[in-house]
């Protein structure tokens, strides 16, 4: 049996994939932005061990986050699935002064990363939008230029591309991973997304828990637990870098 603490999870495939993992026998904890939906996800998936509670759009929730699931114990894999999509009509600017779309889909998973318990697995979701990702890494946070919610959107599912391998280099024992789980019909995706949905949360599942050796693999961009078209940006080692560093830069935390 394994112990997966999955982001994002009180809806949607973050929720999916808690409950696929409790059905083949694994422990789960999950995490919700507040009580609110915290007591939705309970209500979900009684089987869960726990749900951990933080809007992670601060730094201060960042690492609260990251505090109470260290104090549920070390986990086997982590799967980052937090996020906002692609329809967010304005820039909000959060607490820190950062894009409220990137704390969440890029610092987030960054500052989870560094400050959890080093687990055996990691997984980042990401999105084939990334492919239209800038790698230029120049105004991240949208303060100069006008806002595009769709631009944006792809710049951070690039970005998550890069962090899982950059993250990969760096913890070359633990296999990092990350995923596109197609656009599928969740709150996020909207209703007429074409993708298949019952595919969505399976890889996820697979790289954070299967025997398989190739579940083992690590620095890979996947789709349905095959390697999907990638950015061909995502495999530049000093863009890699430039993205931790920054993260590290804005987080006060680096990952090792």
């Amino acid at each position: 049996m394994a112990r997966v603490f999955i982001t994002g999870s009180s809806d949607g495939l973050g929720l999916m994939a808690g409950r696929l993992l409790v059905e083949e026998g694994h422990a789960v904890v999950l995490h919700a932005r507040n009580d609110a939906r915290a007591e939705d996800a309970r209500a979900a998936l009684p089987q869960a061990e726990a749900v951990v509670v933080g809007d992670v759009t601060t730094l201060a929730a960042m690492r609260e986050v990251a505090d109470q699931a260290n104090g549920r114990g070390r986990f086997d894999a982590v799967i980052h699935n937090v996020g906002l999509g692609y329809r967010e009509p304005r820039r909000v600017e959060t607490a820190d002064g950062l894009s409220h779309l990137w704390a969440v889909n890029v610092l987030a998973p960054y500052v989870l990363t560094a400050l959890m318990h080093r687990p055996d697995r990691l997984i980042y979701l990401s999105s084939g939008m990334h492919l239209g990702g800038d790698p230029s890494l120049e105004d991240l946070q949208w303060a100069g230029r006008p806002w595009n919610g769709s631009q944006a959107y792809s710049d951070t599912k690039l970005h998550d591309v890069l962090l899982a391998f950059g993250v990969a280099r760096r913890r070359p024992g633990v296999p990092s991973n990350a995923v596109s789980p197609g656009w599928v019909a969740t709150r996020m995706g909207g209703p007429g997304a074409p993708d298949d949905l019952d595919q969505a949360h399976r890889t996820q599942v697979w790289l954070a828990v299967s025997d398989d050796p190739d579940a083992r693999e690590t620095g890979r961009y996947l789709y349905h637990r095959r390697p999907a078209d990638l950015h061909p940006s995502a495999r530049d080692t000093e863009l890699q870098d430039r993205l931790l560093d920054y993260c590290r830069d804005v987080s006060g935390v680096p990952v090792d």
